[in-house]
């Protein structure tokens, strides 16, 4: 085979490399200390560095010429030099370090994270597994993704299950935890770690504030809960505030004292103390909720209470009515409580309509301070909460129709 024809050795010029051009064989053009540019007769031109190590000639190749300049490639010509001063043959450590990113990327948190959700999927209801994926995309791999499992931290992962709790969403920060730590002692369990960090942050993040009540936040669990409140053949009074609750998720006791002074129906707006606060609150009505409102309007919109008692319009329906009748529908007190509607709320629409969780714990009504450290006032972001009433009570609509949402 004839050998590729060679110029003379001088120092290389970018006009040089530029204008080099083979004709029928390959063309070496020579810089120094080994580098050269081969140039093919089909106009490709390679950086190559000749180098010796111990007594073998070797070749290493250092990029494509426009994506590497000639600066870039001296340069990496004198990186590979200062492996061979050490006695690290170039070539050697790169497909070393080669292997070790493949094994990093194999072994990396999103990685693991990904094989691991795959092995549990199908034993979780499909909306519950979705969400658990979209946690993991959208609050810890971007964060924590890409490094190997093995070498994460636990002060690592509490700074990032902290910028969740920090945007106020306290609840999915601790899910977060929790789902992490399942893929840490996934780790453990096929090689990929030692240890589970999460095991060291046990209290590292504040309690959940409130008492925990029986609630439902499994969509395809939900719209057979609606279907069921849609069914519920008692008084009408009754009947429209079972259907009511889930789209407004007040406190028990605010709903069934609503007073008719107290609803806008043309605006769309319910007005009224936060007894528990003593602040004053918003609640958008979506379109949905405005209609169960005219309906039971025309039995007892002349009076002062929205649900009056079924004894006398004096006063409110007892405490006890909306749960007294999901109990007869069958719908047990460790699945659904009256409070329970505002954990389904918070926790669907942060976790499957990626709501901002800021509006939410507005819209519950809950404190919520801006950057100034403001309280919360009752007309902050109306009008996108406005817009995430209307999407709640759509997607409602959408469980009730199917049990495949």
């Amino acid at each position: 085979m004839d050998k590729p024809a060679r110029k003379s050795a001088k120092t290389l010029t970018d006009k040089a490399v530029i204008s080099a051009k083979a004709g029928e064989k390959p063309l070496k053009l020579y810089d120094e200390r080994g580098l050269f540019l081969l140039v093919t007769p089909a106009g490709g031109k390679w950086w190559r560095l000749k180098y010796r190590i111990d007594g073998k000639e070797k070749l290493l190749s250092l990029g494509v010429y426009p994506d590497v300049g000639l600066k870039d490639a001296r340069e990496r010509r004198d990186a590979a030099r200062k492996l061979l001063a050490d006695g690290i043959d170039p070539g050697v450590n790169r497909k070393a370090t080669k292997a070790l990113r493949e094994v990093q990327v194999a072994n990396s948190f999103e990685t693991v994270s990904r094989e691991w959700y795959e092995k549990q999927a199908p034993a979780w209801v499909p909306a519950h597994g979705d969400r658990i994926i979209r946690r993991l995309e959208r609050d810890i791999f971007p964060h924590i993704g890409k490094r190997p499992i093995s070498e994460i931290t636990a002060p690592q992962l509490l700074e990032v299950v902290r910028r969740i709790e920090m945007r106020g969403a306290l609840e999915t920060a601790h899910r977060a935890m929790s789902n992490c730590g399942q893929v840490f002692r996934y780790a453990v369990a096929t090689g990929r770690a030692t240890r589970d960090p999460s095991g060291d942050l046990r209290g590292a993040l504040p309690p959940v504030r409130g008492e925990h009540f029986a609630a439902v936040t499994e969509p395809q669990q939900v719209g057979a809960i609606l279907r069921s409140l849609d069914a519920y053949q008692g008084t009408a009074t009754v009947s429209c505030a079972l259907r009511l609750a889930p789209l407004v998720f007040v406190r028990p006791g605010e709903l069934r004292a609503a007073e008719w002074a107290h609803i806008d129906l043309d605006a769309a707006e319910w007005r009224y103390i936060v007894t528990k606060t003593d602040t004053p609150h918003i609640v958008p009505l979506a379109t949905q909720a405005v209609a169960i409102l005219r309906e039971i309007q025309l039995l007892t919109g002349h009076g002062r209470y929205v649900f009056p008692s079924a004894r006398t319009g004096a006063r409110p329906m007892s405490d006890n009515a909306i749960l007294a009748a999901m109990r007869r529908m069958g719908i047990g007190k460790d699945e659904m409580s009256g409070h329970g509607f505002r954990a389904m709320a918070r926790t669907i629409l942060d976790e499957v309509l990626g709501q901002r969780v800021d509006l939410i714990e507005h819209q519950l009504a809950h404190a919520v301070k801006d950057p100034n450290g403001r309280a919360y006032n009752r007309t902050a972001h109306l009008p996108e909460r406005r817009k995430m009433m209307q999407q709640w009570a759509d997607y409602l609509d959408k469980l009730r129709a199917t049990s495949n949402p």
